[in-house]
């Protein structure tokens, strides 16, 4: 099979030497019943393409989340730093605290590297001496001068009652990073806080945001009572300066997946 005929090319970045592309697949063409058949028709007619992420190297590196990788070819090597039983012991932790794996693979030299392919979407961030904290589960690869490290919410609401977990993990420095999301890019929103500025969402469909700003849980009324009574109860709430990423489909995707009927009686918009 020749790769780049069967492909489409929807996004191309590059960092020190180190190339990310987000490849799309034409269409499935291996039907082997008529039930797959119609499974292919279908997802053909409603834009639903395989993705992949492919990476060349050149006398670079880069980092991925364990598990994530497909094949490769060319000069290139795999390292895990562990750091020990006492690194191995704090990456574990990190890990399950973040839903993230404990280990993130480190692939050096030149050559080309094909990660999972998936139905899922790609979103792509190319960092310049920044900081963001991603929702948990959300990290696929980035640039190997990218640091990675669990971060605990700074408050008990929000580790509590923001449906975000304890703990979420915190990309920095400069390099691409690139999310694996249930929401294709075109419909995720970014909106920037400054000036005192307050954003309040009523679920946990947001999946990133600069270190710069701070995330509480509020009452969505001043009073305990107003807040009962309004029908929305307690809200995530973002501060401060800086950028934040929503997915506002996201909880309707979420409830296609679950075959849940689509009334709104709730609004719990859980992601």
């Amino acid at each position: 099979m020749d790769l780049e005929k069967k492909t489409s090319v929807l996004g191309k970045y590059s960092h020190n030497n180190a190339e990310f592309e987000i490849l799309s697949y034409d269409k499935l063409e291996g039907a082997q019943s008529v039930n797959m058949a119609q499974s292919i028709f279908f997802a053909k007619e409603t834009g639903l393409k395989v993705k992949q992420v492919k990476i060349t190297l050149n006398n670079s590196s880069i980092k991925t989340e364990a598990g994530a990788l497909y094949y490769y070819k060319g000069n290139i090597e795999s390292k895990t730093n562990i750091g020990g039983a006492t690194g191995l012991f704090k990456k574990a932790v990190s890990g399950a605290l973040t839903n993230e794996s404990a280990i993130k693979p480190v692939y050096t030299g030149t050559g080309e590297i094909y990660l999972e392919p998936s139905f899922k979407h790609y979103i792509v961030m190319e960092l310049d001496n920044d900081s963001i904290i991603v929702d948990k589960g959300l990290f696929f690869c980035c640039s190997a001068e990218i640091n990675i490290k669990p971060v605990s919410q700074k408050n008990i609401s929000s580790a509590l009652l923001g449906g975000e977990g304890i703990f979420q993990m915190e990309l920095s420095g400069t390099g691409i990073v690139v999310l694996e999301s249930n929401v294709p890019e075109s419909e995720i929103v970014e909106y920037d806080l400054t000036n005192g500025e307050v954003l309040k969402v009523d679920g946990n469909f947001a999946i990133a945001r600069t270190s710069g700003v701070s995330f509480s849980v509020t009452k969505s009324d001043k009073s305990l009572f107003g807040s009962a009574i309004n029908g929305e109860g307690l809200l995530n709430s973002f501060s401060g300066t800086g950028k934040v990423w929503l997915a506002p489909t996201a909880p309707m995707y979420n409830r296609l997946y679950s075959g849940i009927y689509f009334q709104n009686t709730s609004m719990n918009n859980e992601e």
